[in-house]
């Protein structure tokens, strides 16, 4: 991503391909996670809404959304596979040394992994052969497993920011508490963060699909329940996230000091620090950003009398580049500024169904309803390059230098083209049977088409929007 080499010391040629190559990678994985995680979920509430309520139009969602929640499951599986041999093959100073507690969060999310597999395919393969009631709880475990796996992931992450749970003898790692790996410090924080953006990444993707037919003039009562039930969940989740990530804010300045200095661009400690909207570190000064007077200081310690560590109180062995530095604070403004617009987006809608209990028809705000989607991604690959390169020169923050980790053989670079290729096939691919689902799905009219176990004679709401009481 950034290069962040130590003064006076030269970085090993792989660390550039491999670093490119891990962003890369883990940038494109990212989009697939809330679609295994959320997505799923949306889906089981439109099947649950349509067993409860016997409305077919809420099953065909479900059963089209569970087509789509399988194709993006298997492009998530080619990308995180090829994750998996990067690991071991870019970095071995981390899983040789360190695999034994690095490794033990990766083996749980590999039995959630087959858990979900296993039942997604039960879940695709019983829309026409199972009773609906055993066919709903099948998803439910599709669901349950996406979050236990995501869980394992985030506890190998923040193992990395926060490692704990192994004592060291003569620069070994002699023993592993694996409890106290998988829930360390930085866990459950990390965790519920990233469960919330999945739900906020999801929820407005898709609503932003429905968006579009919704200003095409498609207002019939399946396309605006397929906006109103993703767009609903997103909008719930965002304003749990602000203070989430507030409090996140403040447990990386008790214990990531470097990190919140280059997100808060603080060259030397004091208090009264100020919060500085844009701007760069150049040659050790702030330089270009808008600065407001003591909001750091008091977003830190809920006082503008705060003392927030600078960059001076770094080694100068393993202080972040002006590179680094520049990259996570410029990912953060990125990550909060359009985390804000969707947030008044969310408040935009809880207005206008609290005034008119209906899905809104203001066309500007549909508008913005489309674009919110892009705008959550945005959020989200920013959020990881802060939590990612904020942690640089450190792969194991304390224990092991991200230089001292890299593969030192091989090119690199041409596994990296490698990689390029099949992503760009298989990222190609899936957007060719998306379109195709899409596009088919388009020209079918909802109303006749048959759903499996249909949810009997009851004819589909019309004449309305989805109710308060409807959702």
């Amino acid at each position: 991503m950034v290069l962040s080499a130590l003064p006076g010391v030269a970085d090993p040629a792989q660390l550039l391909p491999a670093r490119e190559q891990m962003a890369f990678t883990l940038g494109f994985h990212i989009i697939l996670v809330p679609f295994g995680v959320a997505f799923t979920f949306m889906m089981l509430i439109c099947q649950y809404r349509a067993l409860r309520r016997h409305d077919p139009q809420a099953l065909l969602l479900a059963q089209r959304w569970s087509k789509v929640a399988a194709v993006l499951f298997a492009v998530g599986a080619v990308s995180g596979t090829v994750l998996t041999f990067e690991m071991g093959l870019l970095w071995p100073g981390l899983m040789g040394p360190y695999g034994s507690a690095f490794g033990f969060p990766f083996a749980i999310e590999g039995l959630f992994f087959f858990l979900e597999a296993i039942f997604m395919a039960i879940y695709i393969y019983g829309w026409k052969r199972l009773p609906p009631w055993p066919h709903f709880f099948t998803g439910v475990v599709v669901t349950l497993a996406g979050i236990g796996g995501t869980a394992a992931v985030i506890a190998a992450n923040s193992w990395m920011n926060q490692p704990a749970g192994i004592v060291m003898r003569n620069g070994r790692v002699a023993e592993v508490i694996p409890s106290r790996v998988f829930f360390n410090g930085a866990f459950w924080w990390e965790m519920v963060h990233m469960l919330l953006a999945a739900y906020i990444v999801a929820g407005f993707l898709v609503a932003g699909v429905y968006a579009t037919d919704l200003l095409r003039g498609r207002r019939d009562h399946y396309h605006r329940l397929g906006f109103l039930v993703p767009f609903t969940v997103a909008a719930i989740a965002m304003p749990l996230q602000f203070i989430v990530g507030d409090t996140i804010a403040r447990q990386v300045y008790d214990r990531e000091p470097a990190k919140f200095a280059a997100i808060e661009l603080v060259p030397t400690t004091g208090d009264h620090v100020p919060e500085t909207l844009g701007g760069l570190y150049i040659d050790g000064k702030v330089r270009y950003g808008i600065p407001l007077p003591d909001i750091a200081s008091f977003l830190a310690g809920f006082r503008s009398s705060a003392v927030i560590k600078g960059f001076d109180a770094i080694p100068a062995a393993v202080r972040p580049t002006e590179a680094v530095v520049n990259v996570v604070h410029l990912a953060f403004d990125v990550m909060v500024g359009s985390a804000t617009l969707l947030l008044l987006l969310s408040l935009w809608f809880g207005w206008l169904w609290w005034r008119r209990r209906e899905v809104p028809t203001n066309r500007w705000f549909l508008r913005g309803s489309t674009v919110a989607g892009l705008l959550a991604l945005l959020s989200l690959e920013s959020g990881w390059v802060v939590t990612e390169v904020g942690r640089q020169p450190w792969t194991v923050v304390g224990l092991l230098l991200t230089r001292d980790a890299v593969a030192t053989q091989g090119n690199l670079w041409l596994l990296f083209a490698t990689v390029l290729a099949i992503y760009a096939c298989v990222g190609a691919g899936a957007l060719f049977v998306l379109r195709a689902m899409r596009r088919r799905w388009s020209e079918e009219v909802t109303d006749a088409v048959a759903v499996p176990y249909g949810p009997g004679p009851a004819p589909e709401p019309t004449g309305r929007a989805p109710g308060a009481d409807d959702v």
